[in-house]
């Protein structure tokens, strides 16, 4: 009986499913972005999001605890100096899953799950647009000056009204 084990077990044994997590999320923060089966994107999830939390805050004892987990130095190393700076204003949901059909061979639920921040086509340049912000104020001072330069020119008001009294009479004598 499997009551109370909410993780998804992979069909495999905990060893094989710690050694495929691990390498999984090493490609993942490598790569940004990998192609795999919906339930193994999903066990993905909840194995990495922990360790992109505590890649957040640069310490010897985080680092030791996310490489206890990754088992490879340079995954921990881009961890760190990559991908956790640009994660770091982000409160959670550092990942998303992108259903991408169905494998040929199998027929197996495909997906692709890659890292939020790094995607340029959902937020484009979301440093540029905050570098392109203008203040109010220099817009504000030359409508003042293009309104002080223009001369005042006054409108008769009874033309438009003449104009449509002619063209009423007009229509009266068809």
């Amino acid at each position: 009986m499997r009551h109370g084990k909410k993780f998804n077990h992979l069909g495999r044994t905990a060893s094989h499913r710690s050694a495929l997590l691990s390498n999984m999320a090493c490609s993942l923060i490598e790569h940004k972005r990998i192609n795999t089966t919906v339930a193994k994107a999903k066990a993905l999830r909840v194995y990495v999001e922990p360790l992109l939390t505590k890649a957040k805050e640069d310490t010897t004892h985080n680092r030791r605890i996310v490489f206890s987990y990754l088992q490879n130095k340079e995954a921990v190393t881009e961890l760190f100096r990559t991908v956790a700076p640009k994660i770091a204003e982000r409160n959670g949901g550092y990942t998303r899953i992108i259903k991408t059909g169905f494998r040929p061979g199998d027929a197996a639920d495909t997906a692709l799950i890659e890292l939020v921040d790094f995607n340029e086509l959902y937020n484009p340049n979301a440093e540029e647009k905050k570098a392109t912000r203008r203040s109010r104020r220099s817009t504000g001072a030359k409508k003042e000056a293009v309104v002080a330069e223009a001369p005042k020119v006054e409108e008769k008001v009874e033309e438009p009204k003449a104009e449509a009294a002619d063209s009423a009479e007009e229509k009266t004598e068809e």
